[in-house]
């Protein structure tokens, strides 16, 4: 497991962003591909088709995106991770602190979506904000709910399936590793 501070063992073309809904994965994904010059998927809108249905042709839009050369896209979506990892040189973990980082994003979010009224993948929108209390999946919820999901097994998976991998715990450390290890190794010869 590397940090913020840890050198590249590679140039890396193909890289995964992992985190929990709110970590900030779209964002840094933006980021790293403008960085390494590479087209970005947004595994969510390859997944959501109408009424927030999962799309049938989803792993198969999944397999097109990561059989490219070089990519940036979020590691989501059970049925698509083994096909994202067969690829990727590089795995991004995103993993701020929930209370005071993840879960006041992934609200302000969530609350702007809503009071805009933002299209979204299939020109799906947020429900209505009181959906919190009683839609299980509600993004918030969900994000609550798994906030702990990648502790146990991030790590675990990157040493039986060799996977490199940087955690990145703050925002501030997120900058740090874009203009060091990241910059670095896209500049290398």
């Amino acid at each position: 497991m590397l940090t913020a501070d840890d050198p590249l063992p590679l140039r890396p073309r193909r890289i995964a962003v992992v985190g929990v809904s709110g970590s900030g994965k779209t964002t840094l994904s933006d980021r790293i591909a403008e960085g390494i010059d590479a087209p970005r998927t947004e595994t969510d809108s390859l997944y959501h088709g109408p009424e927030w249905t999962a799309r049938p042709e989803f792993l198969d839009d999944v397999r097109a995106a990561v059989a490219r050369d070089s990519w940036v896209m979020e590691f989501q979506y059970r049925a698509a991770r083994p096909i994202i990892a067969a690829r990727m040189d590089l795995l991004v973990w995103l993993d701020p602190p929930f209370w005071t980082t993840t879960l006041p994003r992934v609200v302000r979010r969530t609350v702007h979506r809503r009071l805009t009224r933002q299209r979204m993948w299939s020109d799906n929108q947020e429900g209505p904000l009181w959906t919190f209390f009683t839609d299980p999946n509600h993004i918030v919820r969900w994000s609550l709910q798994t906030r702990h999901k990648y502790r146990d097994t991030i790590e675990e998976l990157a040493e039986a399936k060799g996977w490199t991998v940087v955690r990145l715990r703050s925002q501030r450390e997120v900058e740090r590793w874009l203009s060091g290890p990241l910059a670095a190794a896209v500049s290398a010869p």
